[in-house]
């Protein structure tokens, strides 16, 4: 477990514990990447579990903006789960997302998890490969250097804490099933003791 794990973890407990959300978990996911795999796979853990799992609709059209009852759904969760993928960073809207997820940990002191699927955490971490890639087409886009800055440092401030990278795996069953593990013993707030049970 990092300090960055542990520092969440004592936050969340003495300001959100006594909160009472709508959610106890909000999935941000590139939906060309996982949504039929394996977030899909996830989400269905998580509720067999008995983890009230916020996913969105496939069916909704997205916009330029992220809409208010997305917006409203972030700030309803306990904790924010971010799948990166290899496509995560080519959206916008994922982007803006992630954003709103670490406003509402910086006010709420909403915890983040991310998941690092077919990535690996250091080019998420630097924006490299397809992430640096991805976001040069953005600047050139935008043309709004700050907002790609902030971009960038949000993807650098997610990375770095501690989460779950599919390698570390023998398979993606044994994958999802230590994310439910651990994310199961944070619902039931198990703070104090998550020294014991380590994210890998």
């Amino acid at each position: 477990m990092t300090s960055s794990m542990a520092s969440q973890g004592v936050s969340s407990s003495s300001s959100s514990s006594t909160r009472r959300w709508t959610y106890d978990v909000f999935l941000s996911f590139r939906g060309e990447d996982t949504r039929h795999n394996f977030t899909a796979h996830l989400y269905h853990a998580l509720h067999m579990k008995g983890i009230n799992t916020f996913i969105d609709d496939d069916e909704v059209k997205r916009g330029e903006e992220i809409s208010p009852a997305l917006l409203k759904a972030i700030e309803e969760s306990k904790i924010s789960i971010v799948v990166f993928s290899q496509t995560y960073v080519s959206s916008t809207w994922c982007l803006d997302e992630l954003m709103k997820i670490l406003e509402c940990k910086e006010i709420n002191a909403q915890m983040v998890l991310p998941v690092f699927y077919k990535v690996n955490p250091s080019d998420v971490r630097n924006q490299k490969k397809s992430f640096e890639k991805a976001l040069a087409k953005h600047q050139e886009r935008v043309k709004d250097d700050i907002k790609v800055q902030r971009w960038k440092a949000a993807l650098t401030q997610v990375a770095n804490l501690s989460g779950w990278h599919l390698e570390n795996y023998e398979n993606e069953a044994k994958f999802i099933d230590n994310i439910v593990q651990n994310v199961s013993r944070i619902v039931n707030h198990a703070y104090l003791h998550v020294a014991k049970y380590p994210l890998e």
